[in-house]
């Protein structure tokens, strides 16, 4: 028993081990995976150690530049745009993997199930699919936004309502392209030898989906994901940006980019924040992508052994 144990674990093992060997041979995944962890670290931390409210107004001090009282400057009412920084960029990256998460599951379900199934079923659900990848995501998303903020802000209050509005609309026009890279995976692993034998051996549709090809299939949902987070962030600063998004006493990045935008002649430290995390984030976001890219490619080799 234990050594069969040892036989199964050794492959899975050595499988992890190769897979970070290779992600850790591409160097600017490595940076962009420690610059997002400093992010995060930051933006999780940085509200505890740094205890200046976000809403405390000084209109003597408005519109300031970097200085011991405030690293990043003031706002246009004098309030400290360092604790509004920390204290968006929980909401920014949160939106991010919220709406991610929500792309992934949505896809990988839609997917599995047409690539598994296959014949009418999987006809169905990819027509369905190519159906939302022809409606127009921006004025579409625009237009969600517009008719449902309101309501639910009232429903279920200003940060919330516009939280779980953002993170549903994004993720919910996100999911398309999962759903079909899935399908894909699934079509080519469920005719391999090793999920024949698990079928011939009796094993249910789920169990061959669960342990045998769905495993197998994540490798390029992972890169997916990174993808999709990114891009989320992107889109809730754009709605931001242009006044939809969250209210101007919920500072996301997005929502401090688009206060600042009339102030960029004098003030421009006050966009410079918010435009350099955003820009960061996003950009580390794309560079572990392209590592998980690799490292998930036996094919790919990196710098040699």
């Amino acid at each position: 028993m234990v050594g069969t144990i040892a036989v199964q674990s050794a492959p899975r093992a050595s499988l992890l081990r190769e897979t970070l060997r290779r992600f850790l041979k591409h160097r600017l995944a490595v940076f962009g995976a420690v610059v997002l962890a400093m992010l995060i670290l930051g933006v999780l931390a940085g509200p505890y150690l740094y205890r200046v409210p976000i809403d405390e107004i000084d209109f003597k001090a408005k519109l300031k530049g970097p200085s011991w009282a405030h690293p990043l400057g003031t706002d246009d009412l004098g309030q400290d745009v360092l604790a509004r920084m920390l204290y968006g960029g929980r909401i920014s990256l949160a939106v991010g993997v919220t709406s991610m998460l929500i792309a992934i599951t949505v896809g990988v379900l839609i997917g599995a199930t047409a690539g598994y199934a296959g014949g009418a079923m999987d006809n169905t659900l990819m027509r369905v699919t190519d159906l939302f990848l022809c409606l127009p995501g921006l004025p579409l998303l625009l237009l969600l936004v517009y008719l449902f903020r309101e309501p639910l802000k009232k429903a279920l209050g200003p940060e919330a309502g516009v939280f779980i509005l953002v993170v549903v609309v994004i993720g919910g026009l996100r999911w398309m392209a999962v759903a079909r890279l899935v399908r894909a995976q699934f079509l080519s692993l469920r005719e391999k030898e090793f999920v024949e034998a698990a079928r011939g051996l009796g094993a249910s549709a789920l169990r061959q989906v669960r342990r045998h090809i769905l495993p197998n299939a994540m490798g390029p949902v992972i890169v997916a994901a990174t993808i999709d987070v990114a891009a989320a962030i992107i889109v809730e600063s754009s709605l931001s940006f242009l006044g939809l998004g969250f209210p101007p006493d919920i500072p996301s990045w997005g929502r401090i980019l688009y206060d600042a935008k009339d102030n960029l002649d004098f003030a421009p430290h006050w966009a410079i924040a918010a435009g350099t995390a955003i820009f960061l984030t996003v950009l580390s976001i794309n560079y572990i992508g392209d590592g998980l890219r690799d490292a998930f490619d036996p094919r790919k080799v990196l710098g040699g052994k």
